[in-house]
């Protein structure tokens, strides 16, 4: 599910209707539609809420993320009622806040999708099941089912340290409220250091694409700098 442009080659080929990938246990998913596009864990999350919501099979009217998932899920939810909540990047933050609060969808962009009325982990099989039985139901393509809404241009990068606290800096401090003033409502910037890594990840969207490749190299330097 990381790595599913061989997926998609193949797809396009066999002129399939649908590509499945999932991971080495099986707990993310990630689709290919019929024209050959990935459909991440966001889309994905999209399509189940709105199902189960028309269903009305979701426990509140909302769903559970990370601070990575796109803001166009969360703008997109809005529009057909639903709330998102985030939370930090792991499956098992988004699980937590699901039991604490009693949501019953929740997952990551990355394909963790969990659906607590089936399963207390992310569970790919499950998952694809839930957006065929949508796509069957509907009569309609895969890319039409799963493009429930445009993408924010989003920017991730990874600034390399070898120690101590460069957040704490007051230069990347400064950098990181000056990003936020010019972001405003219109956006976000998400930083954080690697549970697995030394490093920072530093991470912007916005509707301008020009602004968000601004604010993220900024930090980014920033956050060099002062890690040097």
């Amino acid at each position: 599910s990381t790595s599913p442009e061989a997926l998609a080659q193949k797809v396009r080929e066999m002129r399939a209707d649908v590509g499945i990938a999932l991971d080495g246990d099986a707990d993310r998913m990630i689709i290919v539609d019929e024209k050959g596009h990935v459909v991440d864990g966001d889309q994905i999350l999209a399509v189940v809420a709105e199902s189960w919501q028309a269903d009305g099979k979701l426990s509140r009217p909302g769903i559970v993320a990370t601070v990575m998932s796109n803001l166009g899920l969360e703008r997109r939810l809005a529009e057909v009622g639903l709330s998102l909540e985030r939370t930090a990047v792991g499956d098992r933050y988004v699980l937590e806040r699901m039991v604490e609060k009693g949501f019953n969808v929740g997952g990551e962009q990355s394909g963790h999708i969990i659906l607590t009325d089936h399963s207390t982990t992310g569970d790919g099989l499950i998952a694809a099941m839930q957006v065929l039985a949508v796509v069957r139901k509907q009569n309609r393509p895969v890319s039409e089912v799963c493009r429930r809404f445009e993408p924010l241009p989003q920017v991730l990068k990874n600034v390399r340290f070898r120690g101590g606290k460069p957040l704490e800096d007051d230069s990347v401090v400064k950098a990181i409220a000056a990003a936020n003033e010019r972001l405003g409502r219109h956006g976000r910037l998400v930083i954080r250091p690697s549970g697995t890594e030394p490093v920072i990840r530093v991470m912007a969207e916005a509707d301008d694409r020009e602004l968000v490749d601004m604010i993220v190299n900024d930090v980014c330097d920033a956050v060099a700098k002062a890690a040097a």
